[in-house]
């Protein structure tokens, strides 16, 4: 294979990978209380990927999705509740209109997103299983740096909006690429250690 054909198979790898455990994510996560561990379950297989190379991450998020099912169905089923309830004060604060509702409603948006960028650094934190306190860790992870906190909040809501022209994009992609930059950002080498 000549070096161009190398270069372009591997840049392909890396949209077909993303997108193979963003398939086995929103397959996992319909279940509702299920996309905290999913996010985890897919994270893990991305991680695999990123250190060893291994090129299943839609079978490995599947085999993955047991453990983290066991270790994090609380805390999913918690957030669940949280960002249901902020998004319900969220659209009943803008149906008001009225001056109380508008001091009211950027307190709302800023516990959605601190809530949304811990689960994130949680599931990036338990897909790579090297922490005795996964909790403490996702909240250095997601908080311990003003600069860690606006890429994540950047990449959460950036990355859908990217991937739109790509069919089905914000839904495969959407997911795992601020997973990716999570894991990145908790695993600057390529180095994967066992759970």
């Amino acid at each position: 294979m000549k070096g161009w054909e190398r270069g372009a198979l591997r840049a392909m790898e890396f949209v077909a990978q993303p997108a193979l455990a963003g398939a086995a994510f929103c397959l996992l996560a319909l279940g509702v209380v299920t996309w905290l561990p999913a996010l985890a379950a897919a994270g893990s297989a991305l991680q695999d990927w990123r250190g060893e190379g291994a090129g299943r991450p839609f079978t490995g998020t599947l085999r993955a999705f047991p453990r983290f099912w066991r270790a994090l169905w609380r805390e999913g089923l918690v957030a669940t509740a949280v960002l249901a309830v902020l998004t319900l004060n969220c659209l009943f604060l803008l149906d008001r209109g009225s001056a109380t509702g508008l001091v009211l409603l950027p307190v709302q948006v800023g516990l959605m997103v601190a809530a949304a960028v811990y689960a994130l650094s949680l599931a990036a934190v338990c897909a790579v299983g090297t922490d005795a306190n996964p909790r403490r860790r996702a909240v250095v992870l997601a908080f311990g740096s003003p600069r860690r906190t606006v890429a994540l909040l950047l990449v959460l809501v950036l990355a859908p909006l990217a991937v739109l022209p790509i069919p089905l994009g914000p839904l495969l992609l959407g997911p795992t690429l601020p997973l990716l930059l999570a894991l990145s950002l908790l695993t600057p080498t390529d180095s994967r250690r066992p759970v």
